[in-house]
């Protein structure tokens, strides 16, 4: 039987500040991918990525809160 590995948290707050940056680039790339193609775009489509895009922010509120308390942790 394995043993199962101990939490390393040594990472954790890089971890979370490139998922946090990754998170905002896809956001600001779906934004300009929208702009750029609103014409051509049907209602459903637009509302799909507005509602991803919402996901997304809070998705980082949540990360962020996290990493408040990694930086409390250390």
């Amino acid at each position: 039987m394995t043993r199962p590995k101990p939490d390393d948290r040594s990472n954790n707050t890089e971890r979370i500040e490139n998922t946090i940056a990754h998170t905002l680039q896809n956001m600001n790339e779906a934004e300009d991918f929208v702009k750029a193609h609103a014409e051509e775009m049907n209602a459903h489509d637009k509302k799909d990525i507005e509602s991803k895009n919402e996901r997304r922010r809070e998705s980082i509120e949540g990360l962020r809160a996290e990493l408040k308390d990694e930086a409390n942790h250390e």
